[in-house]
């Protein structure tokens, strides 16, 4: 049995989901922007980030500066 066609593009928003609530962010528009499965060409789905307040702006910033610290 095949997997479910966009598995791995539930799999990887779960995924980014949980490493986002790892570090208190939570973006609630997070998820697969389905139109692009629609889309006659091959190619990659489209991870949709949403939109989010300034608070959870700075905290996703602050993790993505603390993480390329490393």
């Amino acid at each position: 049995m095949h997997p479910h066609p966009h598995h791995e593009t539930d799999t990887c928003v779960d995924d980014l989901r949980a490493a986002l609530e790892a570090n208190g962010i939570t973006l609630p528009s997070l998820g697969v922007d389905l139109p692009t499965f629609a889309s006659a060409l091959p190619a990659r789905p489209l991870i949709a980030l949403g939109n989010c307040n300034e608070v959870t702006a700075r905290a996703l910033t602050a993790a993505l500066r603390k993480a390329a610290d490393q």
